[in-house]
């Protein structure tokens, strides 16, 4: 069973219903289908075959309908890159993956031009500019029909390692799919007609509601950005009924001055993932939108691992929190917590490494045998995140054993921060470390070694980080001292000793918002 083939059905069936809503325009599932055939022969013209890999970066817009279902129907491999990532990233997630071709959005084109003239593999740049439409046009409308097999790669999706270089998760068809029904399970039934809103990238995370609302009759409504007000403006009148959101993002909804007291009933699932969520978010959630907010875990390479539903997020269950807890372990997934040094399996209350099994996992990191070896142990995914299981299985994420940081639902590695610090001239060594903050849950804070007399500032730091890394990693506090930071005796800076001044009291060193 391959992705293409359900989509093509759904293309068959569906024809004069309604699929894609985006840039002012609605698309019937015919409509939107051949637009992606028409894309798809046209990348297929440029040389590119069943089986290249293809980057892309864009916002939501027709044309990242069209370049989804474009790579479906030709058997490309999507490689979606982070619009807020530094040129430098960019070009490591594309050389990385050996991508032939990049598309972009007019808007992000500027970001990535002249990488095809620097990078080995990749041979052109196709910009989705004002001549797209002539373009599309132009292309034969008939179905290129290329051999899929369920074990042909899918996409590419990347996430960061502790050494700071980005690292490829492939899916392949079949495991696409897979984490389409596991994720699905507990949710109510997509239905025809449904519609799902994207308020993220759905070459993201959004893009795990795309597929399952296609497949199922469903709409995908598309919004380039993010704004709470026009958000819920649209999740009414567009009558939506499925929303992925990370806890950023759900926090501005149920704040929303506008949003308490319109029109609901459309509204099946309000998903809630990515990184952990407040408990005063997450009540306030469900007074404005009602019983309709779903809370997940899971990871890039390993997803979902466990679900929540609305009921049982309120429940009272004697020997559990259950609105504390990321819930219990999907019914098609292991979930065990391991000794992080003897991986052994340690009883509930004991608190180790959070593991995973499932359809939906990583094989391995794309050309990176290295990092597969440390991060894939006897078929477990580690995930890398200290946690617990209770006695009615409820996980509970406590900390995160390579301190990475998680704001506002990136992932973002200290070392990654650290390493460009490093590069300032007049820092001798630096540590970075979450702090808790009030809009993105957590982000970095940083601590320069400096010699006395230097001349460097707060600011400094924190333009180099956004020059180099993106925006969003920049620390939001930097200090500057002279003072040597706190190591081991083997001489591994003390990050947690750090850090602990800043989160007060309290057993987790996880923040939501």
């Amino acid at each position: 069973m391959d992705v293409r083939n359900l989509m093509r059905r759904s293309a068959r069936f569906f024809r004069d219903r309604e699929a894609v809503v985006a840039d002012g325009r609605r698309l019937s599932f015919g409509e939107a289908w051949e637009r992606g055939l028409r894309l798809a022969n046209g990348l297929l013209a440029q040389g590119l075959e069943p089986g290249d890999r293809v980057g892309v970066i864009e916002e939501n817009s027709l044309g990242a309908s069209d370049f989804l279902l474009a790579c479906t129907a030709a058997n490309l491999v999507r490689v979606p890159l982070y619009p807020r990532n530094s040129r430098e990233s960019h070009a490591h997630m594309l050389e990385q993956t050996g991508c032939r071709a990049l598309v972009a959005s007019e808007s992000y084109a500027h970001e990535v031009k002249g990488l095809e003239s620097e990078l080995s593999a990749l041979e052109r740049l196709l910009v989705r500019d004002a001549d797209y439409e002539t373009f599309l046009a132009a292309q034969s409308a008939e179905d290129p029909d290329p051999v899929v097999r369920e074990d042909d790669y899918y996409i590419i999706r990347h996430t960061a390692g502790t050494t700071g270089k980005s690292k490829g998760v492939a899916y392949t068809h079949r495991s696409w799919l897979a984490v389409a029904r596991d994720w699905f399970y507990g949710y109510p039934p997509v239905e025809i007609g449904d519609a799902a809103l994207h308020l993220g990238p759905i070459s993201h995370g959004s893009g795990y509601f795309f597929t399952p609302l296609w497949l199922g009759g469903g709409r995908n409504v598309l919004l380039p950005s993010f704004d709470p007000a026009q958000a819920v403006d649209v999740m009414e009148s567009e009558r939506i009924g499925f929303l992925f959101t990370v806890p950023t993002i759900l926090n501005g909804l149920a704040r929303e001055r506008s949003a308490a007291g319109r029109d609901w009933s459309a509204l099946k699932t309000l998903c809630v993932g990515g990184s952990p969520i407040a408990e005063a978010t997450a009540r306030r959630a469900l007074e404005v939108f009602g019983m309709v907010v779903y809370q997940v875990f899971g990871q890039t390479e390993a997803l979902p691992a466990t679900h929540i539903s609305p009921q049982e997020w309120l429940s009272q269950v004697e020997g559990s929190n259950p609105l504390r807890s990321a819930g219990r372990p999907c019914p098609y997934v292991d979930l065990e917590i391991l000794d992080p040094e003897t991986q052994e399996v340690l009883p509930p209350g004991e608190e180790g490494e959070i593991a995973v099994r499932c359809d939906g996992q990583m094989f391995d990191f794309w050309n990176n045998p290295e990092a597969t070896a440390e991060r894939v142990v006897d078929g477990w995914v580690l995930s890398g995140d200290i946690g617990k299981l209770d006695r009615n299985g409820y996980l509970y994420i406590l900390d995160r054993k390579d301190d990475m940081i998680i704001s506002g639902g990136f992932n973002i590695y200290p070392a990654e921060l650290e390493n460009v610090i490093a590069e300032h001239p007049e820092v001798i060594e630096a540590a970075v470390f979450p702090v808790p903050h009030e809009r993105w849950g957590e982000s970095p804070a940083a601590v320069c070694v400096v010699e006395p007399g230097a001349e460097v500032s707060e600011a400094d730091i924190m333009q180099l980080c956004a020059e180099r890394l993106g925006s969003y990693k920049k620390p939001s506090k930097v200090e500057i001292t002279t003072a040597p930071l706190p190591k081991s005796p083997v001489g591994k800076v003390l990050r947690k000793q750090l850090r602990e001044p800043h989160w007060g009291e309290g057993e987790r060193r996880v923040s939501g918002n």
